[in-house]
């Protein structure tokens, strides 16, 4: 029979078996403390509890790594003046979901009341790669640290029991991992924990937390937190293997505690109702995305990574995210691809890149390895599916190659700038281009071949700007992409070769060339020297991948659109961006570069709201009365007439209060938007008037248009697109109107309803 745990010197205790709504019982004192929650008290979304997950025993809390924490109160000395204990243990069931970078050497707390400047307290808690550590301020002045040595990180999305246990008089910590003893250091006997006086208790927060960007708390935990339990003596060997033995036993038939993926997975449920997320637009579930990447197509679906922050809606400790779609329109939520690992290839992010096939038609994926401990701290690196071994339809599972192919040296580019490698595939071998720059040159496109996709030969600048004739190309050049775009009428084979600038003076945009490729030289000649930009909105379509289309030959653009909001927003809203939807691109036969959104989208089509043809304006504007929403597909070809300007506003309130304006100006041939009365809410920063070039040489303007709650995008003509955002701060903001400042003709307009993809 399993030996009962001894709970004598039982200080504090949460069972965590609630389940359900935002506090906790601290059984022992019979306080219940409240579950800080960003959605407790929602403002984009509906409000709802913490996020509750089968536990250990009965039910766990769900910590999502930015906003869950527990503050129970200081019960102790009014004078401030700190207590002493001889002995103090920890025990705690864990399942982490993700871990921090580990910002200034802090731990992110599973539970702690420390002060290490005043060397009082005393702190469990995880560090990067899943290390752990148990710290304890000493009577006298002295902080010690007792580290879990290597191979006992913590994993992720599994059951962990740890012990931690301070004993004064016998002159020793030690640390305990499912029940065994792992860890050890000697202390001068009699020692005595100095208590951190006036300091609440955290659970799932450090109380000296790092600030980032004057918002987000660092060092938090993320994952599930059961049975944490607080003892003011020292448990034995014997007390730790047998409080592990019993839980297996006594709920688990003898065995390890199962978790299952999708019981500790990030949960898009609560942020299906803001009304600021898009809904047909690819995202995440939660959290933070910058550029999806590594679009490829294999064994029926297509494939597309994202950069991604599992630990909160902020820029930081960059993993691959995932998602696999039939259609490159419904997507699925796969787990992290690929992650920062304790190891000498990328322990410090796994930044942008590409998708290809090896020799034997498998995927493999080429990145960014970030590591900071070498010079440079980027490198491009490779990772393998699985999927040939155990049959894994959904690429789930991927082997990094241990070693960096292609390190940077001096005289290849700008030194210590060499990322997003894009690579492809033809009979003669394996090519990627890498973004980097020339010193006092400007941005460029670094060039490599290989015939055996591991041993890879620099070929020099594919393409490089003059920053001098081009100063918003800036000094570096991020995400190449290179699309064959086939043959012009002349018969010339032409490529499209997209840019991301970044640095000093530099643009971010996505500026693009139509011209030929020089295999030979391994380099880039353009039609023309002056870049030209494919959506004009202004920083909200950014970070460009591509693929040719296997099954139909198009070439596919992706994404990210900016979502453009201070970080106090996107700390509320509990994310931040999402992917644009995706363009098929090709060669006109007028020489000029067609954009058009895949025409899979017309499968979301709900409703159709309404269909004309051939009216004033104002009678135009009479039938969309009735038109309201924030998920809407709207194709509209107006005629000029007597009009300068003209075109739709959006995001409407019925008074006009807020709305946004869509509109082109035929004297300055320019596709504009303008958000001066885009919202009145005093957080978010859309607004201005934002626009390019766009010349229709005698065309109507034909706007082919896709509201996503926030997500505004236009594409006009089929040659650029103006993406944008709309955060109104009222609730009607739903309306429609067309507008002109003369007479117009609406040739045609057709709008329908939009469905979720989720």
């Amino acid at each position: 029979m399993t030996r009962v745990p001894d709970d004598r010197g039982l200080m504090m205790y949460w069972a965590f078996d609630e389940g359900t709504g935002a506090s906790a019982l601290e059984s022992v004192s019979n306080v219940r403390d409240d579950i800080q929650y960003v959605f407790n008290d929602a403002e984009f979304t509906e409000p709802c509890d913490p996020q509750w997950r089968r536990g250990v025993s009965g039910s766990g809390l769900l910590f999502d790594g930015y906003s869950t924490y527990i503050a129970h109160p200081f019960k102790g000395d009014p004078t401030g003046e700190p207590a002493y204990r001889s002995a103090l243990s920890i025990g705690v069931w864990v399942a982490p979901r993700s871990y921090e970078w580990g910002d200034e050497g802090k731990l992110s707390a599973i539970i702690n009341r420390h002060d290490r400047e005043r060397k009082q307290g005393y702190l469990l808690g995880l560090f990067r790669h899943g290390t752990w550590s148990f710290q304890v301020g000493l009577e006298g002045g002295r902080w010690e640290e007792l580290r879990a040595p290597d191979g006992h990180e913590l994993p992720k999305n599994e059951w962990s029991y740890l012990n931690a246990v301070f004993d004064g008089n016998e002159g020793e910590m030690k640390l305990y991992l499912n029940g065994g003893e792992i860890a050890s250091a000697a202390l001068p006997r009699g020692s005595r924990l100095a208590e951190a006086a006036g300091m609440d208790l955290l659970i799932g927060k450090n109380n000296h937390s790092s600030l980032l960007s004057e918002t987000f708390s660092l060092h938090m935990f993320s994952g599930i937190i059961d049975e944490l339990k607080i003892y003011n003596r020292a448990l034995s060997p014997e007390e730790a293997a047998a409080s592990y033995r019993h839980m297996l036993d006594s709920a688990h038939g003898g065995d390890r505690p199962q978790l299952y993926y999708d019981e500790i997975k990030l949960d898009r449920t609560p942020l299906l109702a803001d009304r600021h997320r898009p809904q047909y637009h690819v995202s995440p579930p939660a959290h933070w995305m910058n550029e999806p990447h590594a679009p490829i197509y294999f064994d029926g679906q297509y494939h597309l990574f994202y950069q991604h922050n599992p630990h909160g809606p902020f820029f930081h400790q960059i993993h691959w995210g995932h998602w696999v779609s039939k259609d490159m329109v419904h997507w699925r939520d796969l787990p992290v691809a690929l992650a920062p690992e304790k190891d000498r290839l990328a322990p410090d992010g796994i930044w942008s890149g590409s998708a290809t096939y090896d020799a034997e038609g498998l995927p493999v994926l080429f990145f960014t390895a970030g590591n900071d401990s070498a010079s440079p701290n980027q490198s491009v690196a490779l990772a393998r599916s699985v999927y040939s071994r155990d049959g894994d339809p959904d690429l789930v599972h991927w082997v990094k190659h241990p070693e960096p192919l292609i390190v940077q040296k001096k005289g290849m580019g700008a030194f210590g700038d060499f990322r997003d490698p894009f690579v492809w595939k033809d009979d003669d071998g394996w090519y990627a281009l890498v973004g980097s720059g020339i010193e006092g040159e400007g941005g460029a496109a670094l060039a490599f071949s290989s015939q055996d996709m591991m041993n890879w030969t620099y070929k020099g600048p594919f393409f490089k700007a003059d920053i001098g004739k081009f100063p918003y190309l800036g000094p570096i050049w991020e995400l190449p992409v290179l699309l064959p775009l086939g043959s012009d009428k002349q018969g010339v084979n032409k490529h499209l070769l997209l840019v991301s600038p970044v640095g000093e003076g530099a643009d971010v945009e996505v500026f693009y060339w139509i011209g030929q490729l020089d295999k030979h030289r391994l380099s880039f000649v353009p039609d023309q020297e002056e870049p030209q930009l494919i959506d004009v909105g202004d920083f909200h379509f950014t970070g460009p991948s591509g693929m040719v289309d296997p099954k139909t030959g198009r070439k596919i653009i992706f994404t990210i659109a900016q979502g453009e909001r201070p970080s106090l927003q996107e700390y509320k809203a509990g994310w931040a961006h999402n992917g644009g939807l995706p363009i098929s691109v090709y060669l006109r036969d007028d020489g000029r570069l067609g954009i058009e959104p895949i025409e899979e989208l017309q499968s979301l089509r709900g409703a159709k709201r309404l269909s004309l043809r051939d009216k004033s304006l104002a009678e135009a504007n009479a039938m969309l009365r009735d038109v309201q929403g924030d998920m809407l597909e709207i194709q509209l070809e107006m005629e000029p007439g007597s009009a300068e300007r003209f075109g739709i506003k959006v995001r409407r309130t019925p008074d006009g209060e807020e709305e946004t304006l869509l509109y082109y100006d035929l004297n300055q041939a320019m596709l504009m938007v303008d958000r001066t009365k885009t919202t009145l809410h005093p957080g978010e920063k859309c607004g201005g008037i934002q626009g390019g070039k766009l010349e229709l040489l005698g065309e109507n303007l034909k706007l082919h248009i896709y509201l996503d709650r926030s997500m505004i995008e236009a594409y006009a003509n089929g040659l650029k697109s103006l993406t944008t955002r709309a955060y109104p701060s009222r609730s009607d903001a739903l309306g429609l109107e067309l507008w002109a400042d003369g007479d117009t003709a609406v040739k045609s307009m057709d709008i329908w309803d939009m469905q979720s993809i989720w």
